[in-house]
């Protein structure tokens, strides 16, 4: 294991109900005037929004609301956030939602403080110092996002999709009730599921040796997501795969599975082109992303045993001894029909990604590697990558 720091400022408070505490919550962390953001007519329509404010007005916080929260959350409606906070003076930001409007309101958050503009933070030519509180109810499995030190926006204009990791991106709050989560249809479950999964998986590939206490973290993490999909995909009111599949979502993407390891992250930076250009939705991109990255993976001799691994311990595979790469491939096989059992697309057809395209989705794609390249477990330069899309037809 590498050296490491993990710090969490989140308080969870999870469960049936709760969230009719957030407005005591909130106050307790200081908070006297709250923008609630938060995305469609569905937080509305189902009474929450309502029930939160109802919370706040009980504890005697003042409060403001922004909807209009999108999948793949977009500059546009940031600037709009942060000039209301500014004009009506708040001091909190809460999101009601799921990572798009947990993610609308971190760089709102941001940007409110900031003399600059917020997308500064996004391209590399600025990094936040300061950060209004935030706090979350959280209402769909997936992104992690309401305690992970990340935040992914599109510049509209420019079809330009980055993410910044910050510990100030961190919530204090997080109010998780798992039956919130249990009227989303199960194509949007099912995206979820994929994305926290990919979460782990982004961590699990690694290089680092002697890491076996968080493998097994990661494994078991990983195959209770995979039974509670397969769950709640058909039965949305199962409550306890709600929960499962909620609190899978959270410590997959909080770094709590990955201390001492060295994390890849590729996957999600190719699949941020697909949702950027195609504005499919994320988990939908990472379910024919990450199988692309996977075969790909599968060619290079010095990465076969850690995909075989994943095959016999995630998967359920036997393993060949004699032939791991058989073993690799056969975990593949069990997670890409895991993903269609679960109704996701799988190949660039069923996402509506063109062939003609991968030249310019590849020119795109986020180098964060001082040589230009992208990922740790496999460092991708632009004709890797664009293998990768090709493996992905």
């Amino acid at each position: 294991m590498i050296n490491f720091s993990h710090y969490l400022p989140t308080r969870f408070v999870f469960g049936r109900g709760v969230e009719d505490q957030t407005g005591e919550q909130v106050r307790a962390l200081g908070a006297t005037k709250v923008l609630i953001h938060y995305g469609g007519g569905s937080a509305v329509r189902s009474g929450l929004i309502a029930r939160v404010e109802a919370s706040l007005d009980a504890a005697g916080v003042k409060h403001v609301s922004l909807g209009g929260a999108q999948p793949n959350p977009r500059d546009t409606k940031v600037y709009e956030g942060i000039d209301l906070i500014r004009r009506e003076k708040v001091d909190f930001v809460l999101a009601v939602g799921g990572g798009s409007a947990i993610d609308s309101a971190k760089a709102m958050a941001h940007g409110a403080l900031y003399d600059g503009d917020f997308w500064d933070f996004f391209c590399g030519k600025a990094k936040p110092e300061k950060s209004l509180p935030k706090g979350v109810v959280l209402t769909m499995s997936a992104a992690g996002s309401e305690s992970s030190d990340s935040c992914v926006i599109t510049q509209e204009s420019t079809k330009t999709k980055r993410g910044l990791n910050t510990e100030l991106n961190r919530p204090l709050l997080a109010i998780m009730d798992p039956e919130l989560t249990m009227t989303l249809p199960p194509y949007q479950i099912a995206c979820g599921a994929t994305d926290i999964l990919a979460h782990i998986m982004e961590r699990y590939f690694t290089n680092e040796p002697d890491c076996d206490l968080t493998d097994r973290l990661c494994e078991g993490t990983m195959q209770a997501v995979i039974r509670a999909a397969r769950i709640m995909v058909k039965d949305p009111h199962d409550y306890d795969a709600a929960a499962q599949l909620m609190w899978g979502s959270t410590i997959a993407h909080n770094d709590t599975l990955s201390v001492g390891r060295v994390k890849d992250f590729a996957s999600h930076q190719i699949e941020h082109e697909l949702s950027a250009l195609y504005d499919c939705a994320h988990g939908a991109g990472l379910a024919v992303v990450f199988p692309g990255w996977l075969r790909f993976m599968l060619q290079k001799p010095d990465k076969v045993m850690r995909l075989a691994q994943f095959a016999v311990r995630v998967c359920g595979c036997q393993m060949d001894f004699e032939h791991p790469e058989k073993t690799a491939q056969a975990g593949i096989d069990t997670y890409v029909a895991w993903l269609k059992g679960i109704g996701m697309p799988v190949t660039f057809g069923e996402l509506g990604a063109r062939e003609e395209d991968i030249p310019y989705l590849a020119a795109k794609v986020k180098r964060p590697n001082p040589d230009g390249t992208v990922g740790k477990f496999y460092a991708l330069g632009t004709e890797d990558i664009e293998k990768i899309y090709r493996l992905c037809l």
